[in-house]
């Protein structure tokens, strides 16, 4: 059962607004955002205000790292909406558009390959705040996993980046000791001692980097950061693991334009209602791939955010 006394017209449009009805009455969860599931203490005293003031007190926690205030009656919405916005605060991240971004603690984890909180962060301000008037074909999630761990499972969205620490192995070092420490610290198996030299299987590692600075003989002291990106994720009713592009990126900035490009690319060739991972098995993995690695999407943006501007021209 739905609203009770709502019409179906305003429960979608508050709905747009990130205000979900609690079946069967005509109150509603508002959905508040985060940047990256972090938000400040003093924001945190808003919302439990917030959720006593116009809710039922309750206040839950969504999969997306995203607040939701329950019981708010339909004619308190903008009641709501203002009082934490004092705090910074917005509800939202509904819709066939870019979602809020999410990221695991990369930034303070031991294993932690890249500042997951600060590229999340940027990610949200250049893609879900600055495609947020952008209609796609669907819903789009982005996640941020700071190592192989995936614990935020940035493989199972439209786009993940995943950090990476590719070993650097200065074999002339190598002692070919029987107890290998590299051997031993490597979680996939990939390095063993082979005729008194170490080798690396470059199809197993997962470049956690486990193994950088383990060697007492400096074998391996040093490792390139990198991000490896995967394309084509979703969880749900249907399951599918997405696929890393070939390259692992050294540059950030590279790493953002090609995930900005996937935005394009589905924007521009997807299919209204399929998901990006049937716009990508439709036109080919390798085709995307080719689209993704070059400048084509990035300098035709605006003829694919403006079709119509770019016809009157």
């Amino acid at each position: 059962m739905s609203a009770l006394t709502i019409s179906p017209e305003e429960v979608k449009r508050v709905k747009g607004l990130g205000f979900l009805n609690n079946k069967g009455t005509d109150n509603f969860s508002a959905r508040v955002l985060t940047v990256n599931g972090k938000i400040t203490a003093a924001q945190h005293r808003c919302i439990a205000e917030a959720a006593e003031l116009f809710g039922n007190g309750t206040i839950t926690f969504t999969t997306r790292l995203s607040i939701e205030v329950q019981g708010i009656p339909f004619d308190k919405i903008e009641d709501f909406r203002n009082y934490i916005a004092k705090e910074g605060l917005q509800t939202g991240g509904t819709g066939a558009k870019i979602r809020p971004v999410v990221s695991c603690k990369g930034t303070t984890c031991q294993y932690g390959r890249l500042d997951s909180f600060k590229i999340s962060e940027e990610m949200h301000h250049r893609f879900y705040e600055g495609y947020n008037g952008v209609a796609l074909p669907h819903k789009f999630k982005m996640a941020v996993g700071g190592c192989p761990n995936n614990c935020m499972k940035p493989d199972l969205n439209d786009v993940g980046i995943v950090g990476q620490l590719v070993p650097i192995h200065d074999i002339e070092k190598c002692k070919g000791c029987k107890k290998c420490k590299i051997e031993q610290v490597c979680p996939m198996h990939a390095c063993k001692v082979v005729d008194k030299k170490i080798t690396r299987d470059t199809s197993i590692c997962n470049n956690c980097g486990r193994c950088v600075g383990k060697c007492p003989f400096g074998v391996v002291d040093e490792g390139t950061p990198g991000y490896k990106i995967y394309v084509g994720g979703r969880w749900g009713k249907k399951i599918s693991i997405g696929k890393p592009l070939s390259k692992i990126f050294t540059d950030l900035d590279e790493a953002l334009n090609v995930i900005e490009k996937t935005i394009l690319l589905f924007k521009d060739q997807g299919i209204k209602g399929e998901r990006f991972e049937e716009t990508i098995k439709r036109i080919g993995f390798e085709n995307v791939e080719k689209q993704l690695l070059s400048d084509d999407l990035l300098n035709r943006k605006e003829e694919i955010l403006n079709p119509e501007e770019a016809l009157a021209k």
